[in-house]
């Protein structure tokens, strides 16, 4: 039967309504209907007049199942609003995936809160995944209705950041089945008590602000099972506290507020429990869990120290490169360009990485093959409040010297304010570590994989050195280490290498006869 109503409401030809008490008036008897022409009716079994009969009757059954089942199709489509958000559709906004190879992010800070309004592509929160910080933006316009996670959270890709009451959602219907149709309506879709009681559990939760909510998440307890004391019974932060004192999980102590300390006799005994707590503070261990490029460190690291590394160490004489810098800053003309030594390792790094490309590749260990890369993507390693990261300056065979400064001050800037994007991060070919910047003499680096080479350059020092005849003079000397793959590259290659790269270095005039 209702297969059959479901084909009536799809195929029958669509009629104008026709009004309310032709719908509900009974046929006309035999007796009382007009008779029909004569012969008409047997000769044309389409005539108007016979049809306009038939027509009624059909007419009458198809608005009455016609007006059921789109009010009760309307009904199965239509998304029911949580009781806080009667005029729209409550959406949920996941993490989507940030990048290849991504599972989870680390979430940095809200740039909105609860029951604020919110445009369309308006940034709702920055996170911070293992190569970059990204914002994720709205793509509704509407009210934020629930926060579910802190900023220090790791939420995987896929799991919900916010739910958001959608502006432009349709709202759900209110009008009933029509009384006649109430068989039809339970074949086709569920009852409002069905999908009341089913949304309820849908939505199911309890008024708190996300820090009480992460509170409880500390303390392993289901938020849903504390009784809150709060307006409209939210949870408040003494009400995780004193649950979990209650499950034995934390000992709550008297605070030194509660502890009376005018009466006689107890201000020893406030003044001790002071200094029991101050000690007890003081050393206490902490946890820190590590987020971010301090996580991604941590993989790249565990990789690296896999690989069979050899070491070479060589001494640079920077005197003619000082008188360079020296030059350069003296004829500086921008005030927001700093010239350092950097920028002239670097140039000069690309300029022999060309003789040796072998330096300048990656080494696949799933295929057993070296790609030698065109492009010098030369990699800088910059220490961070937010962890060690390593931005690269791409093509710098194709840069001048003053095009790299200003790209190094631009990653400097981006890495600092914690800000670098992916392409910033991802496809570099080799990279430097500037530890003399700090004050190393010269250090001893893990490669950066898939990388075959890394160099650390230690911090420029006087020292007393000899010349041909045996005369000794003040020179200028920075440490250099280079880390190789010994899997790919050997240590006369490395050697060779490293005699190029410093006499570009001691004598960068050198450096203008192979500039393009």
């Amino acid at each position: 039967m209702v297969m059959a109503l479901r084909r009536l409401c799809r195929y029958a030809r669509p009629r104008p309504p026709l009004p309310l008490a032709a719908i509900q008036s009974p046929r006309p008897s035999p007796e009382s209907a007009p008779p029909p022409l004569s012969g008409l009716s047997s000769l044309l079994p389409l005539s108007p007049l016979l049809r306009a009969d038939r027509t009624l009757a059909s007419s009458s059954l198809y608005s009455l199942f016609e007006g059921s089942y789109t009010a009760t199709r309307n009904r199965c489509l239509t998304t029911q609003a949580w009781v806080d958000a009667p005029t729209g559709e409550v959406v949920e906004v996941p993490l989507a995936q940030t990048g290849e190879g991504i599972a989870e992010c680390e979430l940095l800070k809200w740039f909105v809160k609860e029951g604020e309004e919110v445009e369309e592509f308006q940034p709702l929160c920055e996170v911070q995944s293992d190569k970059a910080t990204i914002e994720i933006t709205s793509r509704y316009k509407g009210k934020i209705l629930q926060i579910l996670f802190v900023p220090g959270d790791i939420v995987k890709v896929g799991e919900t950041l916010l739910k958001i009451i959608a502006e432009d959602a349709q709202s759900p219907l209110t009008s009933e089945c029509h009384e006649d149709a109430t068989s039809l309506n339970s074949d086709l879709c569920e009852s409002d008590s069905q999908r009341s009681s089913r949304k309820g559990e849908d939505f199911k939760g309890v008024l708190s602000t996300p820090f009480v909510r992460h509170l409880a998440k500390q303390y392993g307890l289901n938020i849903n099972d504390i009784q809150g004391t709060g307006i409209d019974g939210r949870v408040l932060k003494e009400d995780v506290l004193n649950y979990a004192a209650s499950k034995g999980i934390q000992e709550e102590r008297p605070s030194l507020s509660q502890v009376n300390v005018g009466e006689p006799g107890l201000l020893k005994e406030g003044k001790a429990f002071h200094m029991h707590m101050l000690d007890e503070k003081c050393y206490e261990d902490t946890t820190i869990p590590l987020r971010g490029f301090q996580r991604s460190m941590v993989k790249s690291m565990t990789m690296s120290a896999k690989v069979p590394h050899f070491h070479y160490l060589e001494e640079i004489n920077c005197d003619a490169l000082i008188e360079l810098k020296a030059a350069f800053q003296n004829e500086n003309t921008a005030p927001n360009v700093k010239h350092t030594f950097l920028p002239f390792f670097i140039k000069s790094l690309s300029m022999a990485l060309s003789k040796y490309p072998l330096l300048n590749s990656s080494f696949n260990e799933a295929t057993t093959e070296v790609i030698l890369k065109g492009c010098h993507n030369i990699g800088v390693a910059m220490a961070t409040t937010y962890g060690l990261v390593v931005p690269n300056i791409k093509k710098v065979q194709s840069l001048s010297i003053l095009e790299i400064t200003k790209e190094l001050s631009r990653l400097q800037q981006m890495a600092s304010n914690n800000k670098l994007s992916s392409e910033d991060i991802t496809g570099g070919t080799i990279t430097i570590s500037n530890i003399g910047a700090i004050g190393g003499k010269f250090g001893s680096p893990l490669l950066n994989l898939p990388e075959v080479a890394i160099i650390a350059i230690g911090r420029i020092q006087k020292l007393p050195r000899f010349d041909d005849d045996e005369i000794v003079y003040p020179a200028s000397v920075a440490n250099v280490t280079i880390g190789a793959d010994h899997r790919v590259v050997d240590g006369a290659t490395v050697a060779r290498f490293c005699n190029e790269w410093k006499l570009l270095v001691e004598k960068p005039e050198l450096l203008l006869l192979h500039m393009r």
